[in-house]
């Protein structure tokens, strides 16, 4: 694979690795947001259920994180993009005949394999294409096409649902991902294996699973991403819920705007004063913005929680997941990858699971403000276990 040096970020290797995240985005963004109404109002399901169809996914994609490592390493980058991605799109297909309960649920748990992998691997060789002194900014602007999918999935499957059949939508959105595959297919990867020296035969042992570098960051990952399942899986059930079903898409479109407004800024931010300065002000104001969603009551309100959480949440990110990047040595940024990710996905399959069941037994109030009050403690774990220890290390950077 063909590596950056230079530094220009917009070369064409970047842009197809960004168009290819887009397309599997839109399909993850827009079935995560419409399989609970489709869950409860035509199968038949709670929301309990609901909350499961969406831990199921992440459970599978979290038993299969740690190996992603591995299997890049044994494999190469091509191979299994390839393989990975060819496998999501088949799965994606199904979606189409689901039409009961129990096999929506195992489609889920399926799915969630190929969704681990393919995500894992599409970073390192996102990040090859990143020039060196440009890192915080190419990985922000890298999840500018998670962003779009945040816009698009959401946008595309609440307008239709309302609609067409689920059936109709699941068959579009099938589409979509092969698209992505076709951009995925102009890549130019190298058919090599990662550049890594060949090591004799051994017993697996922790390092051949995690990334130990990355864990500390990984873990406050696991906490904002707990919270963010509270939007992830339920904003259309709680828009539902407050009578403004029609204006769930809006929250989406205005989510990712703000989400993608600050981006250019707090990129150089990072590369040029450090993580700090990004990560106090996104986190805050992510939890401000959850405090607000436990109140709204209007469309106004909801649409100036969208740009809070939108803002914090699309600020914290990509930040914390350049910090993984970039505490953990070159050779090993697959097993950092698949480090931090298998943390996220813990983070939003608990949070999905236990949500779900909050929301049942009290309501969405209190549901929004405990996510608000666990993202402010991942503050506090992050300026004790995150900053501290390595603010000697981001001073080098």
């Amino acid at each position: 694979m063909s590596s950056v040096n230079a530094e220009h970020l917009w070369n064409k290797s970047f842009i197809l690795c960004l168009f290819n995240n887009l397309f599997l985005f839109i399909f993850y963004f827009a079935q995560t947001t419409i399989l609970p109404i489709y869950i409860v109002n035509e199968l038949g399901g709670s929301l309990s259920q609901a909350g499961l169809a969406m831990t199921l996914f992440m459970l599978s994609a979290i038993a299969v994180r740690p190996f992603s490592g591995l299997i890049i390493e044994k494999f190469g980058y091509k191979k299994t993009l390839y393989v990975s991605e060819i496998l999501f799109c088949l799965c994606s297909v199904a979606y189409i005949f689901a039409d009961n309960l129990q096999f929506l649920l195992l489609l889920r748990f399926l799915h969630g394999i190929w969704f681990s992998i393919v995500t894992t691997v599409t970073v390192p060789i996102a990040n090859n294409f990143i020039p060196d002194s440009r890192k915080g900014e190419g990985m922000g602007y890298f999840l500018v096409s998670v962003n779009l999918g945040i816009v698009l999935g959401p946008l595309i499957g609440l307008s239709l649902i309302q609609s067409i059949s689920y059936a109709s939508i699941s068959t579009l959105l099938s589409l979509s991902v092969w698209v992505g595959f076709a951009f995925c297919l102009m890549i130019p990867i190298a058919n090599k294996k990662t550049d890594v020296a060949p090591v004799p035969k051994r017993k697996l042992g922790l390092n051949d699973f995690v990334e130990t570098k990355a864990i500390p960051v990984s873990l406050m990952a696991m906490m904002v991403a707990f919270s963010y399942a509270s939007i992830m899986s339920f904003i259309s059930t709680f828009a539902e819920s407050r009578h403004m079903l029609s204006y769930a898409s809006l929250f989406f479109v205005v989510f990712a705007i703000s989400m993608m407004s600050l981006r250019p800024i707090t990129g150089k931010i990072y590369d040029r004063k450090g993580p700090s300065y990004v990560i106090y002000p996104a986190i805050t104001l992510f939890a401000l913005g959850l405090i607000v969603l436990s109140q709204v009551q209007s469309v106004i309100g909801i649409m100036f929680a969208a740009v809070l959480i939108g803002v914090g949440f699309g600020s914290a990110q990509p930040c914390l997941q350049t910090i993984s990047i970039q505490r953990s040595p070159k050779d090993r940024i697959g097993h950092a990858t698949s480090t931090y990710f298998c943390c996220y996905d813990i983070g939003i399959a608990i949070g999905a699971l236990v949500l779900g069941f909050v929301i049942a037994g009290y309501d969405y109030t209190v549901a929004y403000l405990l996510c608000a009050v666990l993202t402010f403690l991942s503050l506090i774990f992050y300026k004790f276990v995150v900053e501290k220890p390595n603010k000697s290390v981001d001073a080098h950077s």
